[in-house]
């Protein structure tokens, strides 16, 4: 072995002691800081992934949206489903309104659906089967010109039930009432519910058909767009690019292309912004971790300034002695990283028992499937994160002990023996 690596090993475990005070603090720091980075990157890629399948399986591929109502859409839609890419396709309408029961007041979104073409696009025969409580469950058979379907927490929210009477008001009913015209409620009976399994949309959604749609907004036989669903090998993207090509240089249509990907942007730029916020914040205790093993090497510089200089004087050259300060810091390192590796996996692997004994505490694991839609916490690894991490780690370590390993070697003989 050579004698720098024996020194610096040396230095780190001390005769009778597993590590020395400062240099295990280090180790713990690195550790910490490490595992905690990785857990942070793997969750958040897990949340992204399962995330991003949620709005797969619960969004049309694509949506062909008018600038303004498009009443000329039955020739686009025949249009649409001739297309090799398309597997189906459906109108829509959708916007807010105000419903109340029992002056319980909410303002949910409520889309008007095509009952033949709906469920060809949309899972939403899914939706409604989710249900588990028999008396509150529909099918699209039960939805008419009469009836509306709740997500299952708007209608708690609104203390209803199947067989409740709504009221709903439109913004075509408030420019009524501007115009001193008697304000009179759409009243609609519930015909059931649906759970989507995420909470966003079942708190905030109702389904009404088409054509009441088409009345509550003043629509006429207007629409607001089309949904697609298109073949399992086709690239949403790809066909949305193609598609609003298409239309802008027949200029038969004046439409907006808009893929899952792209009417979900601003969502999954937070996403990932904020996966980059948890990144940043988790280097920051690498760093301080860092400055903590270029102070413990600077104290042993100071300490060890004698030995250095006996070192020297017996003919060692500076690029050694400076090699025994950076290897010690590269093993804390080195260390640091196994061990964090190690801890990160281990709480991965255990993650949802201790997710779970925390929510069973504070009685919140309802509410916090509810919010995400999702069972359990997810975790997608990467094994370019486990590296990228490693590597940048051992970088810093080994830039830490770079300034007391100058020092050190600058130290002339003469001057470190007379050292006290």
């Amino acid at each position: 072995m050579p004698w720098p690596l024996y020194l610096a090993l040396k230095q780190l475990f001390p005769t009778g002691r597993f590590f020395s005070f400062y240099s295990g603090l280090s180790i713990v720091g690195v550790t910490l800081g490490v595992m905690v980075l990785l857990i942070v990157q793997t969750v958040m890629n897990g949340f992204g992934d399962k995330i991003r399948e949620n709005i797969v399986a619960r969004d049309a591929d694509i949506r062909v949206i008018g600038n303004g109502i498009l009443y000329d859409w039955k020739p686009l839609l025949a249009e649409l489903e001739k297309r090799p890419e398309v597997l189906a396709a459906t109108p829509y309408a959708e916007g807010v309104v105000m419903m109340k029961n029992d002056n319980i007041p909410f303002m949910p979104f409520i889309r008007g659906i095509d009952l033949n073409r709906e469920s060809k696009v949309f899972p939403l025969d899914q939706f409604l089967g989710n249900v588990e409580i028999e008396e509150l469950s529909c099918t699209l058979d039960d939805l008419d010109d009469e009836t509306i379907i709740l997500g299952i927490d708007l209608a708690h929210s609104l203390q209803s039930g199947p067989g409740t009477t709504l009221e709903i008001f439109t913004p075509l009913m408030l420019e009524k009432a501007k115009r001193d015209e008697v304000l009179l409620p759409r009243e609609m009976e519930l015909a059931g519910l649906f759970q989507s399994g995420w909470y966003e949309v079942d708190s905030n959604s109702a389904i009404v058909t088409l054509r009441v749609m088409q009345e509550l907004y003043g629509l006429g036989s207007g629409v607001h767009g089309i949904a697609l669903k298109l073949n399992a090998d086709q690239n949403a993207e790809i066909v949305a690019r193609t598609l609003q090509s298409y239309f802008d240089k027949s200029g038969a249509y004046d439409v907006r292309v808009l893929s899952w990907l792209k009417k979900n942007e601003s969502f999954l730029f937070f996403l990932k912004m904020e996966k980059w916020v948890m990144f940043f914040i988790m280097i920051f205790i690498i760093l301080v971790a860092s400055f903590s093993i270029a102070v413990t090497l600077s104290v042993s510089v100071l300490r060890k300034t004698r030995e250095i200089g006996l070192l020297t004087a017996i003919g060692a050259r500076q690029s050694q002695v400076a090699s025994t300060f950076c290897l010690q810091s590269i093993a804390i390192g080195v260390m640091g990283v196994a061990l964090g590796i190690c801890g990160a996996l281990l709480a991965l692997h255990y993650r949802n028992i201790v997710v779970e004994s925390l929510l069973k505490l504070f009685n919140a694991q309802n509410s916090f499937y509810r919010l995400y839609g999702f069972e359990g916490i997810p975790a997608s690894y990467s094994v370019r994160d486990f590296v990228l991490v490693a590597i940048f780690t051992l970088i810093l370590t080994a830039v830490a002990g770079l300034l007391p390993a100058i020092r050190a070697a600058r130290l002339k003989p003469a001057e470190a023996l007379r050292s006290e």
